[in-house]
């Protein structure tokens, strides 16, 4: 199980989405540009912790994060999310009491000084009060990692619009650069070798292309669902390796 959460701005007017390159030592698309996300890891499966830590109830995360998960992983999918993407992007999905500027820089200050050891969102739940943004989260797709692949996941994409006064930049080390571009300019970067994408976000930032401003994006997420498991199939060619897209 893992979790990638799609962030979005609009900036000069343009739609705009966050890519990390993953370091080349990556076992898992190294060099590409990916969005933000990891592994469930146990610590976002304790759900007695998190019903109370969410700014959502039970009933609301399964209206809105249901359809093929129970509430239960629903609930485990969008904390590892929120979880993730402030590990490898900087970007906090969660608040204390209210967004405040002072709360979000004392969390992310801490993220540049030191390491975030395993549990530290949770022990950052109890000991300080803060709530997880489950509002900020919308379904997208559901990825299902290639047979072949050295480790394989039921991926759950989100998207999530960022905050007034976030500020992403990568972890320098599981990812080492950060960018925010277009789809438009993303897909023209990688056409021409600059800005290499995997798979799943080569395939969303074509899914982004249709929507033509930030407003038509957020009445589409008001009603999407997970939709088909996409299951991408793996094919060794003498001189690299073919992935194509299929549904299950």
């Amino acid at each position: 199980m893992a979790s990638t959460v799609i962030l979005i701005r609009e900036h000069d007017g343009e739609m705009q989405v966050y890519l990390l390159k993953r370091s080349t030592r990556s076992a898992f698309f190294p060099g590409t540009y990916v969005f933000p996300g990891g592994r469930v890891e146990t610590e976002d499966e304790a759900s007695g912790l998190w019903k109370a830590h969410v700014d959502l109830d039970i009933e609301e995360i399964s209206q809105r994060f249901g359809g093929s998960l129970t509430e239960e992983e629903a609930l485990t999918y969008g904390v590892t999310a929120i979880r993730e993407t402030f590990e490898e992007a900087g970007a906090f999905l969660a608040y204390r009491n209210e967004y405040t500027q002072e709360n979000l820089d004392r969390a992310q200050n801490r993220r540049k000084l030191e390491e975030l050891p395993k549990g530290w969102l949770n022990d950052l739940a109890v000991s300080e009060g803060w709530m997880l943004a489950f509002s900020k989260l919308a379904r997208w797709a559901h990825w299902i990692t290639p047979e072949g692949m050295p480790e394989r996941y039921e991926t759950r994409f989100f998207l999530a619009f960022m905050h007034p006064g976030q500020e992403c930049n990568p972890d320098a080390r599981e990812t080492t650069h950060g960018i925010w571009v277009s789809p438009e300019k993303g897909l023209i970067g990688n056409l021409q070798g600059e800005v290499p994408l995997s798979p799943p976000t080569l395939v969303t930032l074509h899914e982004l292309l249709q929507y033509s401003d930030m407003r038509d994006l957020k009445k589409e997420v008001q009603a999407r669902t997970w939709g088909e498991a996409l299951l991408p199939c793996m094919f060794n060619l003498p001189k690299g390796t073919l992935i194509l897209v299929c549904d299950t």
